[in-house]
């Protein structure tokens, strides 16, 4: 769908930017001369000046120019913004918790992975990658038509096992490099027993320490740990994954609730859309089922939810 709006909102940028440029530079020029020609002929035939009223009829563009030429800044700047800089998301997933509710909108910067064509999505401009630990919405690989949102864990190059809810990482190194380093545990302090909105009886929530980033996680206590059903890949273990080159290993937050990297593999360089930097609005849409107004209507607005994401 957004895809869809992309195309669309270039569409009609270009041919309002089209109108906007023939009104400029033809038919702008063409009323004026229009409104010249019959200052003369009236003049010739010994009358007065044009009335003022006259003068604005006759300089008055159609009501299609005239709301292409209005609009086509507006659109311009929207383009502009949306494609290069800031885009707005809502994307209705658990598997961020509790850095992300259901009902969170959230803000997403274009610009911090690099500048790409907003309809095939090519790079033109680069200007960085993500870091562990980012935020990220990107097309999920499997149907690009769906945007997903999750956290980076592996960058290229990166060794990930994830082995009875522990997460371990061994950094990217060269064949030549005689000082690579060894797997890192991922460090996990509970922080206390998840008590917000969705939560699941035995949630406990946890402070992550990714090296030099921080964020909070989710592990249910009644979810056994995982043996199988992860996504395999040549030359690994089934809690294994070795991030190729131009990819990246994501994972939710939730992480006993998220299908991420480790069921469907790696997010390639080219889906990624931006980095989640904000909430910007925040809805709870709890009701009993006795409720007579429609569940997409909003019970409150969760004002302390606006902010950073970190």
């Amino acid at each position: 769908m957004a895809v869809y709006f992309s195309i669309i909102l270039v569409a009609i940028t270009v041919i309002t930017g089209i109108v906007w440029l023939v009104d400029k530079f033809y038919l702008a020029p063409q009323r004026k001369l229009n409104v010249e020609e019959a200052q003369d002929a009236l003049k010739a035939q010994g009358g007065a000046e044009l009335p003022k009223e006259t003068i604005a009829k006759l300089m008055e563009p159609s009501p299609l120019i005239d709301t292409s030429v209005q609009i086509f800044p507006i659109i311009a700047f929207v383009l502009v913004l949306r494609s290069f800089l800031y885009e707005p998301f809502q994307i209705p997933s658990g598997s961020m918790m509790p850095t992300l509710l259901d009902g969170d909108f959230i803000l997403v910067n274009k610009f911090n992975y690099g500048l790409r064509d907003p309809v095939a999505r090519n790079k033109f401009f680069e200007v960085g990658l993500p870091k562990r630990g980012d935020a990220v919405v990107f097309k999920y690989p499997r149907d690009p038509r769906i945007d997903y949102i999750k956290r980076v864990i592996g960058l290229p190059g990166d060794r990930i096992i994830y082995r009875n809810k522990s997460l371990y990482i061994k950094q990217a190194c060269k064949e030549s490099d005689t000082s690579c380093p060894d797997f890192v545990q991922i460090v996990n302090n509970f922080t206390n027993k998840y008590q917000g909105p969705d939560a699941e009886e035995g949630m406990n929530q946890f402070e992550a320490v990714m090296f030099d980033k921080t964020h909070n996680i989710l592990n249910n206590q009644n979810v056994l740990p995982r043996t199988g059903h992860y996504f395999q890949q040549a030359g690994t273990g089934q809690d294994e994954f070795l991030v190729p080159e131009g990819h990246y290993f994501v994972m939710g937050d939730n992480r006993d609730n998220s299908l991420d990297g480790r069921f469907w593999g790696f997010v390639p360089e080219e889906n990624l859309v931006g980095q989640a930097v904000a909430i910007w609005m925040s809805f709870d849409f709890e009701r009993t089922d006795e409720s007579i107004l429609p569940h997409w209507i909003p019970t409150n607005v969760r004002f302390e939810r606006i902010g950073a994401i970190n």
